[in-house]
């Protein structure tokens, strides 16, 4: 929650490759919906302008956004959290861990897949394994692929319920992190599994199909990576 309560939805735009935002409306309609923080992360603050979005916060080193520009944009009254060069965490992490301090319940990245750094992409996914002490969801968006997180909460908690809501068609990937994700139950899906294991390294859980617009996946331990790529868009999108 928020600071006043009321749950608040952040997004943070990365400085890897952003869609336009007519791909963002046809993929992913309601993407920046009730948007109450936008956080901008190094050079993705004129990725977010692209978009017509003025962020909040602008967070990072100044490796990919020249020196002056932050210099005129706190002269403008742009919140800053400026960070060392050399430090352990990337611009996109401190950015998500910007918008968890300030209480956001759910966390939209974008600018986190693709690119020339494959080694930015494996780290940004893996920015979904951090503790997140609101207890919301953070998900990786492009123009085509949402990546989301579920995880168990533990052998003594039950299974997890995760809804899967989207359009008949469209790919669903579910891939253990870790150690063997255990009870995966799916609904709505073309290949069902009925409370089996995944485990790290055969691809069984790839390239699934939704069947149902109300899919869902249950998982009794462990964690996986949901990975929903659209094969259709509405009107607005560049795809069909």
């Amino acid at each position: 929650m928020s600071e006043s309560g009321a749950a608040l939805r952040a997004l943070i735009v990365a400085d890897g490759d952003v869609p336009s935002r007519s791909v963002l409306d046809g993929t992913w309609p309601g993407w920046n919906i009730n948007v109450g923080l936008v956080v901008a992360a190094d050079g993705g603050w004129d990725k977010a302008t692209s978009l017509g979005l003025r962020p909040d916060l602008l967070v990072g080193d100044a490796d990919s956004l020249p020196e002056e520009r932050f210099a005129r944009l706190a002269a403008d009254g742009v919140a800053i959290e400026r960070s060392p060069a050399a430090k352990d965490e990337s611009d996109t992490e401190l950015a998500l861990l910007a918008a968890i301090r300030r209480g956001a319940t759910h966390v939209t990245v974008l600018g986190a897949l693709g690119g020339k750094r494959f080694d930015h992409a494996l780290a940004n996914v893996g920015l979904l394994g951090l503790p997140n002490p609101q207890g919301g969801e953070v998900e990786l968006l492009d123009g085509t692929t949402r990546v989301r997180l579920l995880r168990a909460p533990g052998p003594d908690g039950g299974p997890v319920r995760f809804r899967l809501d989207g359009s008949a068609g469209d790919l669903v990937s579910l891939l253990p992190i870790g150690a063997s994700a255990l009870g995966v139950r799916t609904e709505g899906l073309l290949y069902p599994l009925r409370d089996e294991p995944l485990t790290p390294g055969p691809a069984r859980g790839l390239s699934n199909v939704r069947t149902l617009a109300n899919a869902s996946v249950t998982l009794r331990h462990g964690s996986l990576l949901i990975i929903e790529t659209r094969t259709q868009v509405t009107a607005g999108g560049d795809r069909t």
